[in-house]
């Protein structure tokens, strides 16, 4: 699949600023392992075509640290874009998207909603994701679901925008 580009600047205008993003995996499992989930490989792919400065790692499971983690990156402007891969389903367990509202100081419900609508075309289950968006400090954090096809495909369907988001939030 080809990924849609929109971004605000071009490689002349973007010049001195590098755009930074990091991907977290939100499983106890992998964190315990120090692993990446397979989404995440195929997640910084994506994001170094389109310009972007990538580290990935894994968090567990605690909403606590992951909100905590969101708002020191965000609030460090460590990096313009945050991405979590997993944990945003309906069970007790899956609080990455609570974690991100209770990061962000705005919700960006369009990004996830979007990416919902994209993926109903191939399962219904989509209707339990989760998912959220919003904006910490001048950072996009955004939730996308732990399967690999699922997170891939969502991610290239709303990277536009995103971009958009991010470079107009960091210009």
């Amino acid at each position: 699949m080809t990924v849609r580009t929109g971004h605000i600047l071009d490689e002349k205008q973007r010049g001195s600023i590098r755009l930074k993003a990091a991907i977290f995996t939100i499983n106890t499992k992998l964190y315990q392992e120090k692993k990446d989930s397979p989404a995440t490989v195929v997640l910084k792919r994506i994001l170094g075509q389109a310009g972007l400065e990538v580290r990935a790692g894994a968090l567990p499971e605690e909403r606590d640290v992951i909100s905590a983690v969101m708002k020191q990156l965000a609030e460090n402007h460590s990096v313009q874009l945050i991405l979590t891969v997993g944990a945003n389903g309906f069970q007790k367990q899956d609080c990455a998207p609570d974690a991100l509202c209770d990061a962000v100081e705005r919700l960006l419900p369009g990004i996830p909603e979007a990416m919902r609508a994209y993926h109903m075309r191939s399962s219904r289950k989509m209707v339990l994701d989760c998912s959220r968006a919003g904006i910490c400090e001048n950072t996009l954090i955004v939730n996308l679901p732990g399967n690999s096809k699922l997170a891939k495909e969502g991610l290239e369907y709303v990277l536009p925008e995103i971009m958009q988001v991010v470079e107009a939030l960091n210009l």
